[in-house]
């Protein structure tokens, strides 16, 4: 690699691979020490190709989300086995691994700027601005779909496709309007423990010892042709667990009570 290689977004991939050295090595202990992260499914990032890849997740803090998915991948690439011990896959990370996130979220300040560097695909909310949701929607920005399009024909992209952190919010037509259109392989993760770990942002530990879960499915079935938008949309909110159906059966507070339990009976077994 040149020193001053860029990606298609003009960033060097040199002070990349740094940055993610760096805030890799310093956020390693928030999943594994300071809390504990369980991880199923790691086999299936190993088998995926190099590009052309769209993560599909539920989302609970601004960063500390993307940050577990970019020591994820790297360890399972690396060979460990639903498990991040250690920091060596650090040094030769994934570098095509981007991550769509809110225009207005990655300029609030010089950290997220910097972590933008890492990866960041940012975009212009239609139905979002200042923190407040807008009446009147705005149109897309082309240029937001276009650099979608451009990082999956680079690599992998990650996508939260509710837009926001609350539980249980429609997923936007957006999403499935990229899955029909550019056709990636669609991988589910469904992500819990953050919000109970870290502040809004996901920068700042607000609980120590939070068992974090990390759960990779495989790959959507779509028909790409034939399946419609609402079809899409609603094999993405079962695949990502946040179809309003998973809300009948009992009182949220139960599940996630309910859901920490089972979560530590298996992480009891598989220790």
């Amino acid at each position: 690699m040149g020193l001053f290689k860029r990606n298609p977004f003009g960033h060097i991939l040199f002070i990349k691979k740094w940055l993610i050295r760096i805030f890799g090595t310093i956020t390693h202990r928030r999943y594994r020490g300071f809390n504990d992260l369980y991880i199923d499914g790691s086999e299936i990032i190993k088998s995926l190709p190099d590009k052309n890849v769209l993560f599909i997740s539920n989302h609970q803090t601004y960063f500390a989300d993307v940050v577990a998915m970019f020591h994820v991948f790297n360890a399972s690439l690396s060979g460990r086995v639903d498990n991040i011990k250690g920091i060596g896959y650090l040094w030769q990370p994934k570098m095509n691994i981007y991550y769509v996130a809110a225009s207005e979220t990655m300029k609030a300040g010089l950290l997220p700027r910097i972590l933008a560097y890492v990866g960041a695909i940012t975009v212009e909310r239609t139905w979002r601005s200042g923190g407040k949701d807008v009446t009147e929607k705005r149109e897309v920005n082309p240029n937001d779909t276009e650099n979608i399009r451009i990082a999956l024909n680079d690599g992998w992209v990650i996508t939260f496709p509710q837009g926001t952190t609350k539980s249980f919010k429609p997923v936007r037509k957006g999403t499935a309007h990229i899955i029909k259109q550019h056709k990636p392989i669609v991988v589910p993760i469904v992500i819990d423990g953050f919000r109970r770990s870290f502040d809004k942002k996901g920068l700042r530990m607000k609980k120590k010892g939070i068992l974090q879960s990390f759960i990779i499915k495989e790959p959507l079935v779509i028909d790409y042709e034939n399946d419609t938008i609402e079809e899409i949309v609603e094999k993405v909110e079962y695949a990502i667990e946040q179809h309003p159906s998973f809300l009948k059966v009992i009182p949220a507070e139960e599940i996630e009570a309910l859901e920490e339990l089972n979560r530590l009976r298996q992480w009891n077994v598989n220790s």
